[in-house]
């Protein structure tokens, strides 16, 4: 979740999905709005020494406790992406967890790292992130549930991975890696903190292109007010090749997200819509609401593709 920064997008398309079920959700949407002692130790909200800073400096979180809130009655406890456990799975399908030591980067409010701890019984989990609000929420639910000696977490500046060489059995994120406009750095990160047969599994927001992003996801793009580094399938595999990566795949889940999108939207606007204004209140949401409008269009069109990434760091299989 690192500050927004121009970035130069590379080549490779998504297919172009169309779908009237979606688009006629849109519509609607558009005319509602009128371990051990030492593990008990790093449990605790860690800041470690030696974090680097990007030339960003001082980082001021984007997710605050009304944001935490309002997508967590979207998309679950804990979620702060879409497509809870079951995408989760889909993401790590046919990768070993059980007995390794797993990083959630970009771990936001917890739920994903608390799932992985439960679900696949690793040897640790460490979820980390650069907003100190979310770490906050995510310390606060590990203790609640009894898993503060399970699961981990680190936060630190924008900057160089907080963590040694070769600690990871499994590299984990789920749609975070879009906030990071430097790809080619990042995943030499993730490369230096895997083991030799690690893994790096991860889902992500990706654009189609490379040209300049269309009038539709430019709107998308303000509406968002996020810092979103977009960037094509191809830049993400270049950036993988290069820093050693094997077995790369990029898989688009276009069709998956902008089928959920439009669910997403309908309940906003009805089912959810009078718990949201409760909970974070009617401009919050009402803003929101023309945000996944714009989102929909973006992705009916297929420039805005969310994607599966999958690689491994050569060696011994973990």
């Amino acid at each position: 979740m690192l500050h927004f920064k121009k970035v130069a997008w590379k080549a490779e398309a998504c297919p172009e999905i169309l779908n009237e079920y979606s688009a006629s959700l849109l519509q609607l949407a558009d005319s509602t709005i009128g371990f051990s002692s030492e593990e008990r130790e790093d449990s605790a909200i860690e800041k470690p020494e030696g974090a680097g800073m990007t030339e960003a400096g001082h980082h001021e979180p984007e997710y605050d406790e009304t944001h935490i809130r309002f997508l967590e009655l979207i998309w679950g406890e804990g979620y702060l992406s879409p497509g809870g456990p079951a995408e989760v799975e889909r993401v790590l399908d046919g990768i070993m967890l059980s007995g390794q030591a797993v990083l959630d980067f970009g771990c936001g409010a917890g739920g994903i790292s608390f799932f992985l701890a439960r679900r696949f019984s690793p040897a640790s989990v460490t979820g980390y992130d650069v907003e100190m609000p979310v770490i906050r929420k995510a310390q606060a639910d590990a203790a609640e549930a009894g898993l503060e000696h399970r699961v981990r977490f680190v936060q630190s500046p924008p900057g160089p991975l907080p963590f040694a060489d070769a600690t990871f059995d499994v590299v984990f994120s789920k749609d975070a890696i879009v906030h990071v406009p430097d790809k080619e750095w990042l995943f030499r990160e993730f490369f230096r903190v895997l083991k030799p047969g690690g893994y790096f599994a991860a889902s992500d927001w990706l654009i189609s292109h490379d040209g300049t992003p269309s009038p539709d996801m430019a709107d998308y793009l303000d509406a968002e007010g996020l810092s979103f580094g977009m960037a094509p399938p191809a830049r993400y595999r270049r950036a993988m090749e290069a820093a050693g990566f094997a077995d790369i795949t990029t898989t688009s889940r276009n069709d998956w997200y902008r089928i959920e999108a439009a669910q997403e939207l309908y309940r906003l606007q009805h089912e959810l819509y009078d718990r949201a204004v409760e909970t974070v209140g009617k401009a919050f949401v009402d803003k929101n609401i023309r945000t996944w409008a714009a989102m929909q269009k973006v992705l009916d069109s297929g420039e805005h593709c969310p994607t599966h990434l999958r690689a491994r760091k050569s060696g011994a299989e973990i």
